[in-house]
């Protein structure tokens, strides 16, 4: 195969009309040569870091979309699935990726649970990090979510981490807000990445202090702005990531669309592309291509330098997508899941209690961590109800792997104005999240869920919707299309209801995620995730 272009040489930072020559998935020549073909020839898109379940698709179902907008590779944790079937799901993701031909690169998941307090379906130990670290198939040790056991040397987080090194394998990290010398003995440690920083200045220190910082933009988390001015100065150690991408988003772009801002913003090209393109190749030791001679043929084809349409996409030679069809066949899989709870009663989201000031989760649009705050509490009939007009509304947590009472608090920033949205996919354990107008909404909204064992709902006096997600409770059997369509159906309704979010069911699926702060709700209970320790609904 012969074709021809603007070829986008990044390591030699030039731009020339010329020609790729493939044979047998490799680039075996690159020469300068005249032509009147204007389309440009670069590396394709890697997403440095992301949860190819957030997606709510299986890997195979993933790449046909995600070749459409020139991703070639991803740097994939399979955390969720691992909390939900631990390293039998990990190995689930791994043969259903094997099967298509985008390059995913699976790590280990360091924190199964990701906490001691909520439940989790399974448990990935020291011994199993040992294992998947022996493994080829795992490429590192993903995003070591634990960092007050890495501060305060628990003997089992060292283990894990000791494990990676012994095999030579990059260690991911995960440490919101971590500053100071407590940032420094984490990195020493051997953590090498950070995508959880939500400012300049704690990504400009944990930078300069030789961690390598990802850029997230994600369905929920949206992290662009505050950290893009940070490329032009830091680009050989940064990198693009979407961390979680609902379905509906990932239909309308990926990894392009961060370059088309990038550019916009007049960051030297170069620059951008290595960032989306090269880093994660050279930080992960990927086998994956840069349009060198010698390299495997992953490069896409686009029409301009500006908004990165992409017109190709090929890897290891093949073409995969094409002017908006993906050639990403349909692989058949098992449906595997970890789903056994009974319905629930209305009664067993009802919360006795005088207390005239309650705590209150302050969700924030666009970002994974919340504001702990006060406000008045409204009582009926002895019991703590949801205030629409002041937009508290009751939240709940359910534990899907066994029968518990439902755990219960309040939120605001949701904006529901009448009944519930609820979902299975609640990071990091997936239990059941809701949250109601009233105990009889998010009755029905949790029964739904778990009818369907598993997927994401909204409830109405007069009308229901629900995405089934069969597979492990968090992703479904259904084709992209199918899925992203449903799910913008079901992101509608919720707006309709009242919420103002842009994206309420990711924001929802994040309020039980401990390990961001501030305040969160496990099946377990109300947790400071400053303090790292329970607190009180009542004040």
């Amino acid at each position: 195969m012969v074709l021809q272009g603007n070829i986008v040489d990044i390591v030699g930072k030039r731009i020339y009309k010329g020609e790729i020559c493939v044979e047998k998935g490799v680039i075996t020549q690159i020469n300068a040569a005249n032509h009147a073909v204007e389309n440009y020839i670069l590396p394709g898109f890697i997403d440095a870091h992301i949860h190819i379940e957030s997606s709510m698709l299986v890997p195979s179902e993933f790449a046909k979309i995600a070749v459409l907008h020139g991703t070639v590779a991803t740097v994939s944790d399979p955390h969720e699935i691992a909390n939900v079937l631990g390293v039998k799901g990990v190995e689930f993701m791994i043969e259903n990726g094997k099967k298509v031909p985008l390059k995913f690169n699976f790590g280990a998941p360091a924190c199964v649970p990701a906490t001691s307090f909520e439940s989790a379906g399974a448990l990935i130990d020291a011994e199993d990090i040992k294992k998947m670290m022996e493994n080829p198939d795992i490429k590192y040790l993903a995003e070591m979510m634990n960092y007050p056991g890495v501060l305060f040397d628990d003997p089992e987080v060292l283990a894990k981490l000791q494990h990676a090194k012994n095999n030579h394998k990059p260690i991911d990290g995960h440490a919101p807000g971590l500053r100071g010398e407590e940032v420094s003995k984490y990195i020493a440690a051997g953590i090498s990445t950070d995508h959880e920083c939500y400012s300049y200045d704690e990504a400009l220190e944990k930078l300069q202090k030789g961690m390598k910082i990802i850029i997230r933009e994600g369905s929920a988390a949206k992290n662009f702005e505050a950290l893009i001015d940070l490329v032009p100065t830091h680009f050989e150690k940064m990198m693009f990531c979407s961390d979680d991408k609902h379905p509906d988003d990932l239909l309308l772009g990926h990894i392009n669309q961060l370059c088309e801002r990038a550019v916009a913003k007049g960051i030297d090209i170069f620059k951008v592309l290595q960032v989306a393109c090269v880093n994660p190749v050279k930080h992960y030791g990927l086998d994956v291509g840069l349009l060198q001679k010698g390299d495997p043929a992953d490069f896409i084809v686009i029409e301009d330098l500006e908004k990165f349409k992409v017109l190709a996409t090929y890897i290891n030679g093949v073409l995969v997508a094409k002017n908006g069809t993906s050639f990403v066949k349909n692989v058949p899989f098992d449906v595997l899941n970890n789903f056994d709870t009974d319905k629930k009663k209305i009664s067993d989201f009802q919360y006795p209690s005088t207390a005239q000031r309650i705590r209150v989760i302050e969700a924030l649009d666009g970002e994974l961590v919340t504001h702990q705050i006060e406000a008045n509490s409204l009582i009926k009939k002895g019991n703590l109800v949801s205030n629409t007009s002041t937009d508290v509304l009751k939240m709940t947590v359910v534990n899907r792997y066994k029968n518990e009472k439902p755990a219960i608090a309040f939120i605001k920033n949701f904006g529901l104005k009448e009944g519930a949205i609820a979902s299975s996919v609640g990071h990091d354990s997936h239990n059941i999240i809701a949250v109601g107008v009233s105990d009889e909404a998010l009755s029905k909204a949790v029964n739904l869920i778990i009818e369907n064992k598993g997927g994401v709902c909204a409830v109405t006096d007069s009308e229901e919707k629900i995405v089934p997600l069969p597979v492990a409770g968090i992703m479904s059997d259904k084709s992209a299309q199918e899925i992203g369509e449903a799910y913008a159906t079901l992101d509608a309704m919720a707006k309709k209801m009242g919420s103002t979010l842009r994206a309420p069911y990711m924001t929802l699926s994040f309020m039980a995620l401990l390990v961001i702060p501030a305040l969160k709700l496990s099946d377990k209970g109300l947790f400071d995730g400053n303090s790292f320790t329970w607190t009180s609904l009542e004040i």
